[in-house]
């Protein structure tokens, strides 16, 4: 081998083991860079419990069916924290939640209200089911007045012609 391919081959390498480097350090580049923007418990377990409690009953807006509590989106993380400064500012929980269904609506409770904005969403499961038993025994009372029509000679000839079976064999 010449020096020029030696060479080649040693800076080839340097590259490769900087690369593979650079790919394995990046997922933990991620979780550090995502840690860093993660709310930070404040030590105080009094506060931090009635701030579980509140996440458990709101619903993170970015990942659909996950609390915020159980969210690790940025999105979850601003709200703990700004329900950890409500907390600090003295409002109880009522005006802690009222404040979230002010800000993003009904949609953030876990279990919203039945009022006149919300009910399709508490009977519309009920509404589609009991549609649904209807049109079913409307389709099998509809199915059981029909009576299958006799076949002529020559419609019983045809049938068994495509069959491919003899006219007296029945099996």
């Amino acid at each position: 081998m010449s020096m020029a391919s030696n060479a080649w081959l040693l800076k080839s390498a340097l590259v490769l083991r900087r690369s593979l480097l650079v790919l394995l350090l990046i997922p933990g580049l991620q979780q550090a860079l995502a840690a860093d923007g993660m709310a930070k418990p404040v030590g105080e377990p009094v506060i931090e419990a009635r701030v579980n409690k509140l996440a458990e009953e709101l619903r993170c807006l970015t990942c659909m069916g996950q609390s915020i509590a159980d969210s690790q989106s940025s999105f979850s993380s601003d709200m703990k924290r700004e329900i950890r400064d409500m907390i600090r500012a003295g409002k109880n929980d009522r005006e802690i939640m009222d404040f979230m269904v002010q800000r993003y609506g009904d949609f953030v409770l876990y279990r919203p209200p039945v009022k006149s904005t919300t009910w399709l969403l508490w009977g519309g499961p009920f509404l589609i089911l009991i549609l649904s038993l209807i049109f079913l025994m409307l389709k099998l009372k509809k199915r059981a007045g029909q009576t299958a029509a006799e076949l002529t000679a020559t419609e019983h000839q045809e049938a068994v012609r495509l069959l491919g079976k003899r006219e007296g064999d029945h099996s």
